[in-house]
């Protein structure tokens, strides 16, 4: 593979948790065919952080976008139909701290990857936002 091959896929998933699954699989294939299964764990961890929080805050679609850039990050993100901004990511101590369930998906994205963020987007049609993060793929 060269270094510089840049590819983008997008999946468009209904609002089902089932949705998360086939995300995190789609994602590991992608990821593996391209030569990096080094990033796959990590890859998948996110993914479905950032999808589930898509599809259990809103009522509508959902996707995830992946694409290699030509500055060779992998890009990971979940669109959905609120184009209100995320809850601000805890650290992920203070979630350990008062043992909460949730609250710790942008904490760990926050934690794991090289960037992240949000950005409002009518992209698909519908108004909405992406909430992304890369992650370095050499």
């Amino acid at each position: 593979m060269p270094e510089n091959e840049t590819w983008d896929y997008t999946l468009y998933i209904p609002n089902d948790f089932r949705a998360v699954t086939v995300c995190r699989r789609t994602l590991r294939l992608i990821l593996t065919l391209h030569g990096l299964i080094v990033l796959v764990d990590t890859a998948e961890l996110l993914a479905a952080e950032l999808v589930s929080n898509a599809v259990r805050h809103t009522k509508g679609p959902a996707a995830l976008r992946v694409r290699r850039t030509p500055e060779g990050m992998v890009w990971i993100g979940a669109w959905d139909t609120d184009p209100a901004p995320p809850d601000p990511p805890r650290p992920l101590e203070q979630v350990a701290e008062l043992e909460l369930e949730d609250g710790r998906g942008l904490g760990l994205v926050m934690a794991c990857a090289e960037h992240w963020g949000w950005q409002p987007t009518a992209r698909f049609g519908d108004r909405g936002k992406f909430v992304w993060c890369e992650l370095a793929a050499a």
